[in-house]
Parts: C-alpha cells; structure tokens; sequence
C-alpha cells in the first residue's frame, strides 16, 4: 500500500472554540484569543488524528484515499472505524473503472478495517504501468464531533491548555513531570494497534 491521502476534510473540529475557551476559563465574550487558540486547537487535532496522528486513526468524519499495487483478497485498510469504501482499478488502458461492491465486503477487524474480495469475485486485468493500480476510497472516522469519545475530546483540551501556559518549547527553572491520568494515558486506548 502507498501512503493513503485524504481527500475530503472533516467539516468540524472535534472540539470547539467555545469548548476551548471554557476548558482555559476565558469568558465566551472574549474574542482576543480566538485566532491563537483556533491556530492551536487545529494544531492539537493535527497532532491525534488521521495518518500522521498519534492515535493513526479519524476522528470527525473525512475521506481518504489508499493505492495498492495489484488486486489481493484482502487489502488491509490504514484506518479502523471505515465505514464506506469504494474499489477503483486502472484497466489496461490506464481508465479508472468501479469494481462492483458485490465483489467485496468490508469487515471490522481488532486491529483494523479491511476489504475482503469474495472467493468466487473475478480479478479484473489491469494496468501494468502504474504502481497505483487499486484505489480505495474510504469513508473514515467516528462520525460528527459529538461522537468523537469523550477521553480523546478532553485530551485535545488538556494539549491546548498546556500549549496556551507554556508558549515555548523550553520550561526554564522549574522541575516538571508529567501527571498520571495526562493526555497520553487518555489517548493511549485508542490509538490503533501497530502505531
């Protein structure tokens, strides 16, 4: 599999500007710290979710894209909580095609999704000049905002609250240790197996 990318963004944060601002004790009239804690929460949100997330998996609803060499009977999927694919092959005229969805099922394992092509499913011919021959897009992520568990949500609040005390990337003067029950242990159930 090459590195999945996505292609469609969630539409909402998984936590709010209003939620931020509660969690830091700012009044919700206070506007002066908007563009600074939206620059951070987008940040924070960076930080846990999709590929490159630590927990390397969606949280609000986004589609993404995976390229595989060749047909397999299971191609195993970079996220877990898939909940639509659609299979596309480059024919050998090099023409995007659907393979129909009554080849293949998508199934909900323990360490992950996967689409599992039907034993009695055809392979179609397909380019051999590509190394992106399969394309699935996915359907990735929890669903809306307030689906996104409630550990993961005050997580993202916990990062911002440390970024928003401490602005530099060096505590100078003072003995630090992180507290049991941090951002790390809430986050670390949900971070996908093999990450």
């Amino acid at each position: 599999m090459l590195a999945p990318i996505r292609t469609v963004a969630p539409t909402e944060l998984p936590v709010s500007l209003a939620e931020a601002k509660a969690q830091l004790q700012i009044d919700s009239s206070v506007s002066d710290w908007d563009d600074l804690l939206t620059g951070m929460l987008n940040a924070a949100v960076a930080y846990v979710d999709g590929w490159s997330g630590v927990l390397g998996r969606c949280l609000v609803t986004q589609t993404w894209e995976a390229r595989f060499e060749c047909f397999e009977a299971e191609f195993d999927l970079p996220f877990p909580d898939v909940s639509a694919v659609v299979v596309k092959y480059y024919d050998t005229s090099d023409t995007l095609q659907t393979y129909s969805s009554s080849n293949y099922q998508l199934v909900q394992e323990s360490c992950g999704s996967e689409v599992s092509v039907y034993l009695t499913s055809t392979w179609p011919a397909t380019s051999l000049n590509r190394e992106d021959v399969v394309v699935i897009t996915m359907t990735v992520g929890y669903g809306a905002a307030t689906a996104v568990p409630a550990a993961i949500k005050q997580a993202i609040l916990m990062i911002v609250g440390h970024w928003f005390a401490n602005r530099e990337t060096v505590n100078v003067g003072n003995i630090t240790t992180e507290l049991p029950f941090s951002a790390a242990a809430m986050l670390a159930p949900f971070r996908r197996v093999g990450v």
